[in-house]
């Protein structure tokens, strides 16, 4: 349950937004605790399905995932190794995700979002075999690459990528109310005039091979179980591992840094308070928004029946906001660690990189952090224990690069060696074995030659 006050701060940022931006109906929800915390409808209930557009996109990424976690495809995978007829070759499976593969941003004419899905029967009708970049280059939006993926799915399951969603995704979380077509009641989707009150309905096409790309139609309560998965994952569906993967940043920022950028699947929205993630959505006549804050343990979903006029992407953003500043979250109890192996307290405490000063602290969850005595050091991260006495970096200049403590003959801990570089108990420890050596002199006054 959330207060009062931010009930009222919800509903009435839903309702401005609907007024101004003359949407015909409009939902929305807010997720807490990875549950429903807060729905409410506007000229629809919270059972209205609404088509959800480029969401459909990250539905998707969760079933390659899921073939990835499996082992049944790699993200540096070429395309064409799982999807023989790819009309284009050469572009990886996270390209694709990332819509870093350099392909066009719409398919050859006709425009597919208007057009029914069977003028396009084969993917040599969906993808422009030329690149409008070199792959990995640079972020370029891609319809179609998603159209690929779809296909990839099929290919790898033999079923329609449809019907794998249904019991890989949909199922598990009990999203009954989404579908590939619209099951009553559903929203009719409206373009509104310009100029004047009045709207007119937008045809709803089935999109065929670029279904992957925009097809689904959903509802808020459905939408926030999805939230819940990318936010902390889900047993049987897909890890929390793999989630942080996907909401990890795949596109590189512009040169004067970034609001928004592109994971595996998910769009990523930094804001000055918080970062988020999930995917925005259009198709003619509806527009859909998801966003999380994994560290505000908080999220919103909301969904109109117009083609334009409504900031979809800012209005979810503002719902999570309302929430989470008005209601900060909790941070559990600190607990102390349930069971210690005792060897693990002499890695703690602090630590040299040359001069600098680093902690090394051992966490309640069994991981170390570690982080600069002073200031913000450009080498803090936080690993995890391999198992074999070593420990892998999660995050930061150390991310995938193992930590090892090192001991002298008699067992004695002399350093740690994190990607070849050596940290001592004290600067330039003359005992350890410090690339270059240590001058014999030792620390003193500068030895500069005087004039």
């Amino acid at each position: 349950m959330l207060l009062p006050d931010t009930e009222r701060a919800l509903l009435h940022r839903l309702a401005v937004a609907q007024r101004d931006g003359r949407a015909p109906s409009m939902v929305g929800a807010v997720v807490r605790d990875g549950v429903r915390a807060w729905s409410h409808g506007i000229q629809a209930t919270t059972d209205t399905q609404f088509r959800i557009g480029s969401l459909t996109k990250t539905f998707v990424a969760v079933l390659v995932m899921r073939l990835r976690d499996e082992g049944l495809l790699g993200l540096d995978d070429p395309i064409e190794q799982h999807l023989p007829d790819a009309p284009v070759r050469g572009v990886s499976i996270a390209q694709l995700l990332s819509h870093t593969a350099g392909l066009a941003s719409e398919t050859p004419p006709p425009w597919w979002e208007r057009t029914p899905g069977e003028t396009r029967p084969d993917l040599a009708d969906i993808v422009d075999p030329g690149l409008k970049h070199p792959p990995g280059h640079r972020f370029h939006y891609s319809n179609p690459g998603f159209g690929l993926l779809g296909a990839a799915v099929e290919q790898l399951r033999g079923r329609p990528w449809a019907e794998a969603l249904q019991r890989e995704v949909l199922d598990p979380l009990q999203m009954t109310r989404t579908s590939f077509l619209p099951q009553e009641p559903a929203a009719r989707g409206y373009a509104v005039h310009p100029w004047a009150d009045v709207v007119m309905p937008e045809a709803v096409q089935e999109t065929g091979r670029m279904a992957p790309a925009g097809q689904l139609w959903s509802t808020v309560e459905d939408l926030c179980r999805f939230a819940g998965l990318l936010a902390n994952g889900a047993d049987g569906v897909l890890a929390s591992d793999s989630v942080a993967e996907m909401r990890a940043p795949r596109s590189a920022p512009e040169p004067d840094g970034w609001e928004s950028s592109y994971g595996l699947g998910m769009q990523l929205l930094r804001t000055p308070q918080r970062m988020l993630a999930g995917h925005t959505g259009s198709m003619p006549g509806f527009l859909c928004a998801l966003w999380v804050s994994v560290e505000d343990d908080a999220g919103a979903v909301v969904l109109a029946n117009t083609t334009s006029g409504v900031a979809i992407g800012g209005l979810a953003a503002d719902l999570v906001a309302i929430v989470a500043d008005g209601e900060p979250r909790i941070p559990e109890p600190w607990r102390p660690v349930s069971d210690l192996d005792a060897t693990l307290l002499e890695l703690v405490g602090p630590w040299f990189w040359g001069p600098t000063g680093y902690a090394l602290r051992l966490e309640a969850d069994g991981h170390v952090q570690l982080a600069a005595l002073s200031g913000a050091g450009s080498r803090n991260a936080r690993f995890r224990p391999a198992g074999d006495g070593t420990w892998i970096g999660l995050n930061g200049y150390y991310a995938g690069e193992t930590l090892r403590p090192i001991r002298d003959d008699a067992g004695r801990l002399t350093h740690l060696d994190i990607g070849s570089f050596v940290f001592t108990r004290e600067p330039y420890d003359p005992d350890a074995p410090i690339p270059g050596g240590v001058d014999p002199a030792g620390w003193g006054p500068s030895r500069e030659p005087t004039g």
